[in-house]
């Protein structure tokens, strides 16, 4: 009897607690964020101001040139392609920017990725080959002894041949410049806050441990994304013929690769020094090729990093499930009321043992 005037109240009381919990669960989706948002493109080298070239040379054309129309065709295309994401260029006219200046229109723009454009050289080759013979008179012994004598020395021609070197290779900043890239990363601080930065971790103090700490835990990022990107773009060269020179660490460092607060690439886009890639590069289907391959890569690398962008949503919707079930108080309800029912009976077999 007790345990059926229970469960009249016990119903409508569980009905009410599972409605809540279905009205609680209904919470809005976390929204997706475009993985890329601003694109830097650099055009290398430049005019200088005293009107010279600041590129290598080829036999008839210069770096400087060749750099700004793969530029002006690779922003076309994402354009195109990407109508949403913003371009930034850091080198819009023929007129030369300064490496620093660079690095600056990059990081105040707060670019996702950063796509340097340059064109390699390579020195020529020093021929020679042997064109006759010339008599040369020398003198051996001193004194009466002294006598006169000849010889034939071969007389050379010398020229140099172009480079043969050929191919493409993609740049990211040198493991022994992480300390740099990492300096630029605290320097721009702004650019790692996200759009509930202050909610979520409060004020930005960038020399605080726990900023040290993210600041370097961004730059291990931003590693993994620039090898993974230089990567995929060499991947693409090789789908249509180019010659795989692989992705690559300068020794001596490349500023605007280690100055920029994001993943960055430069790409060496072919040899001016060699006649053949000369002409491709100056060519308007080689160009083209060279953006096509580039837009390529960038649209495997968003397709990459979209996916690590699922992975991390489904992880945290998971975390949160977890935290819900910590401090879901239903469960401590339905072990309260299994824990009186139980009682209950217990109180009943005893009752009907006694009498």
């Amino acid at each position: 009897m007790i345990k059926r005037t229970f469960l009249l109240f016990l119903i409508p009381s569980v009905c009410l607690t599972v409605f809540s919990f279905i009205q609680a669960d209904k919470k809005p989706a976390k929204k997706k964020q475009p993985v890329l948002k601003t694109i830097i493109v650099d055009a290398g080298h430049g005019i200088r101001e005293n009107g010279g070239h600041d590129g290598a040379k080829g036999s008839y054309s210069w770096e400087d040139d060749i750099c700004l129309a793969i530029s002006k065709k690779v922003i076309k295309d994402i354009n195109r392609e990407y109508p949403d994401i913003k371009v930034v260029e850091t080198r819009p006219t023929e007129k030369i920017t300064s490496l620093y200046r660079r690095a600056d229109i990059a990081n105040e723009n707060k670019g996702d990725i950063f796509i340097c454009i340059h064109v390699n050289a390579a020195p020529g080759q020093r021929k020679s080959e042997i064109v006759g013979y010339k008599t040369q008179t020398y003198y051996v012994g001193k004194g009466k002894n002294r006598k006169k004598k000849t010889k034939e020395v071969p007389q050379y021609r010398y020229w140099t041949e172009p480079s043969k070197a050929k191919g493409t290779e993609t740049y990211i900043w040198g493991a022994h410049k992480t300390d740099d890239k990492e300096l630029v990363v605290r320097e721009n601080a702004s650019m790692l806050q996200e759009e509930n930065y202050k909610e979520k971790y409060g004020a930005l103090d960038i020399n605080s441990p726990e900023f040290v700490a993210m600041a370097l835990l961004k730059t291990k990022q931003y590693f993994k994304r620039s090898a993974t990107f230089a990567g995929m773009i060499q991947d693409e060269f090789v789908k249509v013929g180019r010659v795989d020179r692989d992705v690559r660490q300068r020794g001596v460092g490349i500023w605007v690769l280690q100055a920029t607060a994001m993943p960055s690439v430069l790409i060496e886009t072919g040899f001016i020094t060699n006649p053949e890639e000369e002409a491709y590069l100056n060519s308007n289907e080689g160009q083209s090729e060279i953006s096509r391959c580039i837009i390529s890569a960038l649209k495997n690398y968003t397709g990459w990093l979209e996916k690590k962008q699922e992975e991390n949503l489904k992880d945290e919707k998971d975390n949160d499930k977890e935290k819900e079930k910590e401090k879901d108080p239903k469960k401590g309800f339905q072990a309260g009321v299994k824990n009186f029912l139980e009682m209950v009976d217990h109180n009943e077999k005893m009752q009907r043992r006694g009498r």
